[in-house]
């Protein structure tokens, strides 16, 4: 008989079982894990006690503060003998909670749909309270207390659930609560699950690294994304960086490769998830129809639809123009200060490449002496930057106002006249030099897409600390689930991120 696949031979892609890890790895392993049980058993305990809260409060309001209308003395109701529908309503609450999902850590929602689903699921208990209450004993229970109740609660859960998000937003810095996950295949879909990591931290998946049998990519890091070996390594990878989940992208032509994989996960206790790859196509580029209940598959363009365009320009015309009728007088006033700090123009044009690789000048303050451009050359050995970008931390040729309009990204200003123009937008992947785009890899071409942006999601997560390849990642992200909301989102998290100049130099 002759030697089996190499794809399906466990020993040879280096799968075979292996020995126990460390016990302090599983214990940390075993840790993690309980994280999500712990965290939503918190939850739903916080739940049941701000409800109880809110039902205390409502009841005060109602029998001690008298809102909204006087009540006779006579008709007054103690609080002992509300215990039973106090109860009752807090379970009917968490029940309907956990019905549509509010506890589902494997699909974690925003805050605002959160909020949603909590204002939705009170009206639904209350309704049922009300309805109950007065079948049993119409005139004996106050109509008040339940509205309140309802109003209160919505109010003490989105409030908990806001302070939750920005505790969990510190801790996930921190690593606590991550999954820690190794993703198997760095094509397409696999960079897709990579860049969503980055774009939704609060999905709480902290991809470590990669492997795949490409040499070219399994021996280069893609930003912080470590290049971890060759599928054949897997084993060795998920026991030696402690991983919590295998996510696998590989096509469906490594059939085999993908079953041992799996099988090699069970064994070491790791989760496994696959990614369909539908033959190698961004799900986001997937739509889903039929014709009297056969499936079909149709390939949608992954980039901003055309209402959506018409929107944004929109957008783009109304707050550019008032955006420059507004700042005029401060707009004059940083000029005179690059004028009398330097010798040159306050205005500074440097071509850039927008959408679909075409040129145009964008308009910046001028914070680098003149003639700064021709002494690049000598600067290549200070590059702090990955990719083709170039950044140093300590330019020298920053001028005194130059350093200080540039940490707070004041230089960005003038390129409002591009928004106008049509040559931007406000939200958009940064605009490229022309060497830059010269030595782009393909995928990187796809950022080139849409308008370049003066602000972007890539700028409100960390800019210059981010390396070339996650901003690419950013970039590519935001063209695919482009909405109305990220962008606003990206315009909101925008004034945080320059105030505290993060990354900006």
């Amino acid at each position: 008989m002759g030697e089996a696949p190499a794809d399906h031979n466990p020993a040879a892609l280096g799968l075979a079982p292996s020995p126990p890890a460390p016990a302090t790895g599983g214990i940390l392993r075993a840790i993690r894990r309980s994280y999500p049980w712990l965290a939503t058993t918190s939850l739903i305990i916080a739940d049941a006690v701000l409800i109880n809260v809110a039902f205390a409060v409502a009841y005060y309001a109602r029998y001690e503060l008298h809102l909204i209308r006087e009540m006779a003395a006579e008709n007054y109701i103690p609080f002992s003998a509300y215990p039973l529908q106090e109860v009752s309503l807090t379970a009917i609450l968490l029940i309907v909670f956990g019905l549509e999902g509010l506890y589902d850590r494997r699909r974690p929602n925003s805050w605002f749909e959160d909020v949603y689903t909590i204002a939705k699921g009170t009206f639904f208990a209350i309704a049922v309270m009300v309805i109950v209450v007065f079948m049993a004993q119409p005139f004996f229970y106050s109509r008040l207390i339940f509205v309140y109740t309802g109003v209160l609660t919505v109010i003490l859960l989105a409030g908990a659930r806001l302070i939750g998000a920005v505790i969990r937003g510190q801790l996930r810095r921190r690593g606590v609560g991550m999954t820690r996950t190794l993703v198997v295949g760095a094509g397409e879909v696999g960079r897709a699950v990579m860049r969503t990591a980055i774009a939704r931290p609060d999905l709480g998946y902290q991809v470590i690294g990669f492997v795949d049998d490409d040499p070219e990519k399994f021996t280069t890091d893609l930003g912080r994304f470590r290049a971890l070996g060759s599928t054949y390594d897997t084993a060795r990878v998920v026991q030696e960086q402690g991983i919590d989940m295998v996510i696998v992208t590989l096509p469906w032509i490594s059939h085999r490769k993908i079953m041992t994989i799996m099988q090699a996960c069970e064994r070491e206790r790791v989760r496994f998830k696959l990614v369909p790859d539908i033959f190698q196509m961004s799900l986001s580029q997937v739509g889903v129809d039929d014709i009297d209940g056969i499936p079909l598959i149709a390939v949608k363009d992954a980039t901003i639809p055309w209402w959506g365009l018409a929107v944004k320009r929109l957008i783009d015309i109304l707050v550019s123009s008032l955006g420059l009728l507004l700042l005029s007088p401060i707009l004059v006033t940083i000029g005179l200060l690059i004028k009398i700090d330097s010798p040159g123009p306050a205005l500074f044009r440097q071509v850039r490449i927008g959408k679909d690789g075409r040129p145009f000048n964008v308009f910046k303050y001028r914070t680098m002496r003149q003639g700064a451009e021709a002494e690049l050359a000598l600067l290549t050995e200070l590059n702090e930057a990955t990719g083709p970008l170039f950044k140093v931390r300590d330019d020298p040729r920053v001028t005194r106002v130059g350093r200080w309009v540039r940490r707070f990204s004041i230089d960005e200003i003038p390129q409002v006249i591009n928004v106008l123009l049509g040559q931007m937008s406000l939200v958009g992947p940064r605009p490229p030099l022309p060497h830059e785009v010269a030595q782009y890899e393909e995928w990187h071409k796809k950022r080139l897409e849409v308008l370049p942006g003066m602000t972007s999601l890539w700028a409100v997560s960390g800019r210059s600390d981010v390396p070339f390849d996650e901003m690419v990642m950013l970039d590519i992200y935001y063209i695919e689930n482009w909405s109305l909301r990220l962008d606003f989102t990206i315009i909101l998290r925008t004034l945080p991120a320059v105030l505290t100049a993060a990354g900006a130099y």
